[in-house]
């Protein structure tokens, strides 16, 4: 058995696994040690500038910081951090790749968007049932990019990330609270575009099932069930009609900033980007539905994601 300590930094969250790998007759399993997450918003103004604010790496310093300490009383003898959208995407990204060095010892990967969709997919594909023979569509929903990976039991057969993202199109258009029709269809238009772009990789038109990761898809998914409290062990697994899911989203969308925040399975970092997330994965379903002909007809949403992946690679 093997303890790993995995770290994701994305353009809204920063995100920590400490696990146990275990190997048996061939299968890997992760066994969580610690699981953690930070809203530092790294990805701050990066779609406008295009670089990291210096207020947004103290925030993400500060919080690797606090990892690095828990990684070291673990005792985790791997460790491997992965940065995504907003690292890719910076002019001044040496600057993000030093001060992680220094703070933890090891030498962050910004990596390509092809790479992070293959992690999203080991991870999500690690406790989802993915049958050989079927091509399961999972999507990964993040701040700045959103990753289309189409795959079977046998691993990946196509991927694609592509520039929307809850905090991208939040700061590109969704200014207004709660955003005026013209930013919606601006927005939308951007979502169009994109899954347009992610069809001439992805095959999207032959998925026989769909799977939503990242918080902005689990923060939906809360909001559909009801829930009274953020529970993954509610929240993971959990299958619904493509209808309820995006009335899910979209009642997100036209929500004020004030109801939002006082959902009890909201994450006060998530509040102000739940709308932009609500509308990318609402299109995306409607856009699926479409394209299957009505086969695909339910959307589930999974817990396990590119934290895992990144594990499960260093185990």
């Amino acid at each position: 058995m093997t303890r790993v300590a995995a770290i994701d930094c994305g353009t809204n969250s920063i995100r920590l696994l400490i696990a146990d790998v275990e190997r048996n007759n061939g299968s890997i399993r992760l066994r969580d040690v610690v699981r953690e997450m930070r809203v530092v918003r790294l990805g701050q103004g990066v779609d406008a500038t295009g670089e990291l604010a210096p207020e947004a790496l103290e925030r993400t310093f500060a919080a690797t910081a606090d990892y690095a300490r828990l990684i070291r009383a673990s005792g985790a003898t791997k460790i491997r951090f992965v940065a995504t959208s907003a690292s890719r995407d910076a002019r001044n990204r040496d600057v993000f790749v030093d001060g992680i060095r220094d703070l933890l010892g090891v030498e962050p990967e910004v990596i390509s968007g092809d790479e992070e969709a293959a992690l999203s997919f080991a991870g999500a594909s690690s406790v989802l049932p993915v049958l050989d023979g079927q091509e399961v569509l999972v999507v990964d929903l993040g701040g700045g990019s959103t990753e289309f990976v189409m795959g079977t039991a046998a691993g990946v057969t196509a991927a694609k990330s592509v520039d929307i993202g809850c905090v991208r199109l939040t700061e590109r258009h969704l200014r207004d609270d709660p955003p005026a029709a013209g930013q919606i269809a601006a927005a939308q238009a951007d979502v169009d575009a994109a899954v347009a772009r992610a069809r001439q990789e992805v095959p999207l038109e032959r998925a026989t099932a769909v799977v939503g990761v990242a918080g902005s898809i689990t923060t939906i998914t809360a909001h559909a069930l009801g829930l009274t409290e953020y529970s993954p062990d509610a929240i993971h697994g959990a299958e619904l009609p493509l209808d309820t899911v995006r009335a899910a989203a979209t009642d997100l969308l036209a929500m004020p900033r004030s109801r939002r925040a006082a959902l009890p399975y909201m994450h006060p970092g998530r509040v102000d980007v739940i709308g932009a997330g609500g509308l990318v994965w609402g299109r995306i379903l409607e856009q699926l539905g479409e394209l299957t002909g009505g086969r695909i007809a339910t959307a589930m949403a999974s817990e396990h994601d590119i934290l895992d992946g990144i594990a499960l690679s260093i185990g």
